[in-house]
């Protein structure tokens, strides 16, 4: 099928044929004027193979995450990027950098500008000349105090029918619910007293996507955040964006038809442009968002990325109990299940460590101890609400750093132990997503909590790129051995073929407190060996080297550490220091090549 068909197709199924004609008409005439604007958008059109390498790793950071007198906050990211990081990232997800009212930027007041306070588009495109661009698509919601909102408050056309409207006393008791908070919030109208849909916030109002209007307004948005640069489009909480009561209201399959929608809607006229869904649920609900594969593109008929939720819960308990097993038992499987899509790898972000998708892989008690670890090092916890009236956990509100590291009792072991977790985030199969406070190995904000109010808070504090500059130019500070570690990692990386996102991957079972995945380049030249001690011991290791796959014999030099080993007769011998990390590439004895 052609992207049009595909449009054509998930129009009849979410608005009926009529209305589906309809819309295809409007939609097709705004395509048409988008490729007449944006030709060299569908020229050279590179395979999906391609278009992701081992050189890419991106940034998750704010807009206004470094601040300077007198200079709009994005022109200072721009700078400490060019600065510093060239070279090691290929790519920035500038959180929503737009006008908002709450929730750091996802309750956005204004889809197609720039939050003054920060910068500019000319600022945005200044870092898209060196980094690929990731935008949010915060689809799902908006601002309680956007015009479209208010603008239905006042009973204007069409915002009339943009919001979903509920009877108070409806029975939404089978809906899935990822806050503690009551579902629907009471506004005064034009018309009286209305309830309206708000699954985040009362201030983050859900839009009506049963209204086609509201579908292509957000059309407009998506490809409107193409022509400013966007090479991502990362959909925010998408999986609840179709409503129907009676039912859960996540996953439904009106929802994953209009990932589909847009997704057809780029491949038609933005085939590069990727789409990256976010969805902090368990494994198997979070990878349903590759949908299907579909032979003419070579690669799905939904999202090319899904952010892998489960490595953050499993990689923590793996340091918390000095054991690898949980994350080795489930990485083994760990798999894109549509050829040409992969994972969006990353341990830490700006919300919290979600313990969701840790669900049949962790048992209760094991998640209890992440619980009781995150209080303990200052941090706190987040609840959901469960159909039963109950609550459970969500997720941990704490610094990465910090959860495995008592902030309270710093030993020599600290940043080793923490770069350790950040190799493991560096060696699987996908794109690794860093948050940029594990660049720096950030401690609790407990100011930014107390502002705001807010548990989320305290893994969100901003920086005076002054101060950024003195604890990365004193080599005593831990921030700063964590940049140059992190440097290192990443500048070996990007070198290595091995470490393609679509390269094969097979994790090991080494010892059960080690990691290990072996690495192999998609044309099989290049494999790398990834090792880390998720644990305080020295460890003696006699590795079974896979038969067939690597030299039974030979020499292997160590990426990160400059070590040499010797495997013999299909045994590598390694000794490990605690919480060291190890990535090994064998070299053939007799002509000197990298295998």
């Amino acid at each position: 099928m052609t992207p049009e068909e595909r449009i054509r197709k998930e129009l009849t199924f979410l608005y009926g044929r009529d209305d589906g004609n309809r819309l295809w008409a409007v939609l097709a005439s705004r395509l048409g004027r988008f490729h007449r604007r944006n030709p060299d958008l569908t020229a050279d059109v590179a395979p999906p193979c391609r278009r992701l390498t081992e050189e890419d790793a991106i940034l998750i950071t704010y807009g206004d995450q470094f601040s300077e007198p007198g200079r709009p906050p994005l022109q200072t990211l721009a700078g400490f990027l060019h600065l510093n990081l060239r070279g090691g990232l290929s790519g920035i997800h500038i959180l929503p950098f737009f006008p908002y009212s709450s929730d750091d930027g996802f309750s956005v007041m204004d889809y197609k500008k720039v939050n003054p306070a920060i910068g500019t588009w000319k600022d945005i495109a200044l870092i898209g000349r060196s980094f690929r661009l990731m935008f949010d698509g915060v689809v799902n919601h908006i601002s309680r105090q956007s015009k479209w909102f208010q603008r239905f408050l006042q009973g204007e056309k069409p915002y009339t029918d943009y919001f979903i409207t509920v009877p108070p006393d409806a029975d939404l008791s089978t809906v899935v619910r990822p806050r503690d908070i009551p579902l629907l919030t009471p506004v005064e109208t034009a018309e009286g007293t209305k309830y309206v849909w708000a699954t985040f916030s009362s201030d983050q109002i859900d839009l009506n996507y049963h209204n086609p209007d509201v579908l292509l307004e957000i059309t407009d948005v998506l490809l409107f955040y193409v022509e400013k640069g966007a090479d991502i489009i990362r959909l925010d909480a998408i999986a609840y964006l179709w409503k129907e009561i009676g039912t859960p209201c996540i996953h439904l399959p009106q929802t994953h038809a209009m990932v589909k929608l847009w997704r057809a809607v780029l491949d038609a006229v933005a085939p590069e442009v990727i789409i990256i869904t976010e969805t902090n649920v368990p494994h198997e609900e979070n990878i349903s968002y590759f949908g299907s594969y579909l032979p003419e593109t070579s690669t799905s008929d939904e999202a090319q990325m899904v952010y892998n939720f489960s490595l953050a819960p499993l990689t923590i308990h793996s340091f918390l109990t000095g054991d690898a097993t949980a994350l080795t038992e489930w990485a083994r499987g760990l798999r894109s299940p549509v050829p040409g899509t992969t994972f969006f790898n990353f341990i830490a972000s700006h919300d919290g460590i979600g313990v969701m998708p840790a669900k049949g892989i962790l048992t209760e008690a094991e998640i209890l101890a992440l619980v009781e670890r995150t209080l303990a090092h200052g941090g706190r916890v987040s609840y959901k609400a469960d159909r039963d009236g109950s609550r459970s956990v969500y997720e941990l509100n704490i610094t990465l750093y910090d959860f495995l590291n008592d902030p309270d009792r710093p030993d020599d072991l600290d940043v080793d132990r923490f770069m350790a977790s950040q190799a493991i985030l560096l060696s699987l199969a996908g794109v690794p997503g860093i948050y940029v406070h594990s660049l720096f190995g950030s401690h609790n904000c407990y100011r930014c909590a107390e502002e705001t109010g807010r548990a989320r808070s305290l893994n969100r504090e901003k920086f005076h790129i002054a101060d950024v500059e003195a604890f990365l130019n004193d080599p005593a500070s831990h921030q700063s051995q964590v940049f140059s570690a992190y440097r290192r990692l990443l500048e070996a990386r990007r070198k290595r073929p091995a470490f393609h996102p679509f390269g094969r991957q097979r994790v090991l079972r080494v010892d059960r407190r080690v990691f290990a995945v072996l690495r192999t380049s998609p044309d099989g030249l290049e494999s790398v060996l990834c090792l880390a001690n998720v644990s305080d011991r020295d460890l003696p290791l006699e590795v079974d080297l896979p038969t067939g796959e690597v030299p039974a014999s030979g020499e292997w030099h160590d990426l990160l550490g400059g070590g040499t080993y010797t495997a013999v007769r299909g045994v590598l011998d390694i000794g490990m220091k605690p919480y060291q990390s190890m990535w090994l590439q064998v070299r053939d004895q007799g002509t000197g090549i990298r295998v």
